[in-house]
């Protein structure tokens, strides 16, 4: 799995250039993979990144308890002065989170949403099966 995690992110890099870290989390939001754009200089170091992953996952278990009223989530995103940092909550069919896939790009990013939703998740749901947990 660690190597279909890997590809993963590294293929999710090279969707788009405005794309600048991309990490896989499991549901405790311990990192499995990321990868990052060549020649980033990052914002946040390993453990700093570790500590946003477990952040990020734990709030996903607090927005996803409301999908079976307001339906599935796609995505959340934060702009931050620096960046625009986004999170896809993956869950089971039973509702119970099973990854987090965490994202960063470039402040000036208009069209994250589109990125997103027709590039990210389209690679995402070709990928399913390896998200799900037996």
């Amino acid at each position: 799995m660690k190597q279909f995690f890997q590809q993963f992110c590294n293929d999710v890099i090279t969707l788009d250039p405005s794309i600048r870290f991309v990490g896989v989390a499991d549901e405790h939001g311990l990192l499995v993979s990321t990868s990052e754009r060549k020649d980033l200089k990052p914002l946040l170091n390993l453990e700093e990144t570790q500590q946003y992953a477990i952040t990020a996952a734990t709030r996903q278990y607090t927005r996803i308890r409301w999908q079976n009223l307001l339906g599935k989530i796609d995505y959340t995103c934060s702009h931050y002065d620096k960046l625009l940092r986004a999170t896809i909550p993956l869950t089971d069919k039973n509702n119970h989170l099973s990854y987090v896939i965490i994202f960063t790009f470039d402040v000036e990013t208009t069209n994250f949403h589109e990125i997103i939703m027709k590039k990210i998740i389209p690679l995402i749901n070709r990928n399913s099966k390896q998200f799900v947990r037996p």
